[in-house]
């Protein structure tokens, strides 16, 4: 008799604590993420004669969740415009009169980032730099690097012009290799 893996407490426990991390990423408050989470496992408990084995249990109920994460996203716009009043001359020190990288911000050469991205410290510092992130930038960077949407549907979904969606990417990038420069690489911020 096979057991259902969603009534499995230690399964559960994992897999609820990395929905309510990922879902609080996201939406940078805790009681809409906790909500989110709450919604996502209850569809997936209510619909897992569904569940195809297509993908992994966890693959199913995240992607589940980051629709809910959608939603409320969509709910946000629609109660309240969102303004970006970044101011674009931060971005000027990162190069030179010719747009080229200036010479103290080139990226350097990192020496073993096989290493690095496997490493589970370098991800709770990545996640630090992208909490860190204005949360429109840091939303807007993982719905397309992380949920794999794209520009498309990121500017439908949070009422953003393309060019908008392309800047915030652009200085959430720019923003996150500081960071990680400073606190992973150990290069000067």
């Amino acid at each position: 008799m096979k057991t259902d893996p969603l009534l499995d407490p230690e399964f559960l426990g994992s897999l609820r604590r990395d929905m309510v991390r990922f879902a609080d990423l996201q939406l940078r408050n805790k009681a809409q993420a906790e909500d989110a989470v709450q919604e996502a496992l209850t569809a997936a408990f209510q619909g897992r004669e569904k569940f195809a084995s297509k993908a992994s249990l966890r693959t199913w109920v995240l992607a589940i969740l980051k629709n809910k994460i959608v939603d409320t996203l969509r709910q946000r716009v629609r109660d309240d415009v969102m303004v970006d009043a970044e101011n674009d001359s931060d971005l000027n020190a990162y190069f030179d009169d010719r747009e080229h990288w200036a010479e103290d911000t080139r990226p350097s050469s990192w020496a073993t980032p096989d290493q690095s991205m496997e490493n589970k410290r370098f991800w709770e510092v990545f996640e630090t730099c992208l909490y860190r992130l204005p949360e429109a930038s840091a939303r807007i960077f993982t719905m397309r690097e992380v949920m794999g949407f794209d520009t498309d549907e990121i500017c439908q979904t949070l009422g953003i012009t393309n060019s908008n969606c392309w800047v915030q990417l652009h200085r959430a990038r720019l923003a996150l290799r500081a960071c990680l420069g400073g606190n992973w690489f150990g290069e000067a911020a």
